[in-house]
């Protein structure tokens, strides 16, 4: 059975970038439905007893004729990854994680300047990435539930744009947004350890239970 992960940091951790109403709402009913509805249909499935991650590869598989296992068991995992994506203790990229910015972007702003970009132009609900393919980072989105996860590359860190992720502190200021994301709760320590599990050296974030 799934739970409601505990958030990495106090509900009011993020202000004013995440305000503790949003964070409140967000995780603690948001959240939590996605993570009821997968178990109730994860148990139909014949699912219950696997990872998250599993479950969430078993329903891709499957979304096109039975999308609700798929829809809620994506979004309960992109929300866990999405809390651990943010910290109220940031610290700019350093390292390899610093190189591979350099390497594929041409430095931070760049990356930034790309990323915003990304999360703007997204049509609709979404999610917008970074991750890493191949040898490099990349920036994408994905559509509703959809889920890095699931393609063929490695989630290093993502920023929810459904609107319920800010429209409370930002109303349709998904630009404002994405900025005060990246400039102030990117959690760059936490894309270091993604990056180096994509390298092979480490396992990569997995839903807890």
């Amino acid at each position: 059975m799934f739970v409601l992960p505990d958030l990495p940091y106090a509900p009011d951790a993020l202000e004013p970038t995440v305000s503790r109403t949003t964070m409140e709402t967000h995780w603690g009913k948001h959240h939590r439905t996605y993570v009821e509805k997968t178990n109730e249909l994860a148990a139909k499935a014949g699912l219950a007893d696997q990872p998250l991650e599993e479950v969430v590869r078993a329903a891709a598989e499957r979304r096109d004729s039975e999308p609700k296992l798929f829809n809620n068991a994506g979004q309960a995992w992109n929300h866990g990854f999405f809390w651990e994506s943010m910290t109220p203790d940031r610290a700019e990229p350093s390292g390899e994680l610093a190189a591979a910015v350099e390497q594929a972007f041409g430095g931070l702003e760049k990356l930034k300047a790309r990323f915003v970009d990304e999360g703007v132009n997204h049509f609709a609900s979404g999610w917008t990435w970074i991750v890493h393919r191949g040898d490099q980072l990349e920036v994408i989105s994905t559509h509703d539930a959809d889920t890095a996860m699931v393609r063929d590359c490695t989630p290093i860190l993502v920023c929810d744009v459904w609107e319920h992720a800010y429209y409370l502190d930002y109303k349709q200021d998904r630009k404002g947004f994405l900025q005060a994301w990246f400039d102030s709760v990117a959690n760059w320590r936490f894309a270091e350890r993604q990056l180096q599990a994509a390298r092979g050296l480490g396992q990569g974030w997995r839903y807890p239970g």
